[in-house]
C-alpha cells in the first residue's frame, strides 16, 4: 500500500486496485493505533474513526488536493502506482 503523504503523525496511503470493497473513490488514513477509510473528495468516513483533530486536519488536505486525489484513485483503480501529494503544512 503505497503512502501518498504523511504529516502531523499522519500517514495517507492508497491501494492499488482498491475497488472492490469501498465501490467509491477513497484514501486509508492511519494516526497513532487508529485507522479510517475516507472518501474522496467528500471527506467522508467509510469505516473506523481518528480523532477529531486529525480528521479536521486529513479533511482540509483532502480539500486542497481533491484534484491530485482523484487524479491517484485513477491511477491506482488501473492498476498503477499513485504519486505523492505534498503534505499539509
Amino acid at each position: 500500500m503505497p503512502t501518498i503523504s504523511m504529516f502531523y503523525g499522519i500517514l495517507v496511503s492508497m491501494y492499488v486496485l482498491d475497488t472492490q470493497k469501498h465501490h467509491l473513490p477513497h484514501i486509508h488514513v492511519r494516526y497513532a493505533a487508529f485507522k479510517t477509510v475516507i472518501e474522496i473528495p467528500s471527506g467522508e468516513v467509510l469505516e473506523g474513526s481518528i480523532p477529531a483533530k486529525q480528521m479536521k486536519l486529513v479533511q482540509a488536505w483532502i480539500v486542497l488536493h481533491a484534484d491530485e486525489l482523484m487524479a491517484d484513485w485513477e491511477l491506482a483503480a488501473h492498476g498503477e502506482a499513485p504519486y505523492k501529494i505534498d503534505p499539509l503544512r
